[in-house]
């Protein structure tokens, strides 16, 4: 939806210095660290992708391997409900806009999880020079 973030973070998986199962897991709690920001209450992870408020789906994460000129590259794709909630049958959704009563910038909130991944991912992610 509209008004919603969906973002994609990129990166050349040789450099990844730990396996892939785990990266799930930490990029879930990286998102879950920006979202902390502005909910202050319980956010739980559900595996293997989805983070939930109050039992209901705010956020999924989806990662993908893909190999362009003979190089490997894990694409990161993040969804965040900031205003409006899809319809899943049978999996209640909510949003950050229903849970802060706050219009939150979606552009700000790219920003932030930039930051979040720059300085938190960083440290699984070999740097050759």
């Amino acid at each position: 939806y509209k008004g919603n973030l969906f973002l994609n973070f990129f990166f050349n998986i040789d450099k990844i210095k730990i396996p892939i199962k785990k990266v799930t897991k930490i990029n879930c709690l990286l998102v879950k660290k920006l979202i902390s920001q502005f909910y202050k209450k319980e956010i739980i992870f559900k595996s293997p992708n989805d983070l939930l408020i109050k039992k209901r789906k705010i956020c999924g994460i989806l990662q993908e391997i893909i190999v362009n000129n003979n190089k490997k590259y894990l694409i990161i794709g993040i969804g965040l409900n900031v205003i409006k909630s899809p319809k899943i049958k049978n999996y209640p959704t909510t949003n950050l806009l229903e849970l802060t009563k706050k219009k939150l910038n979606t552009k700000h909130l790219a920003n932030r999880l930039k930051l979040i991944f720059e300085k938190n991912f960083s440290k699984y992610y070999r740097v050759v020079i």
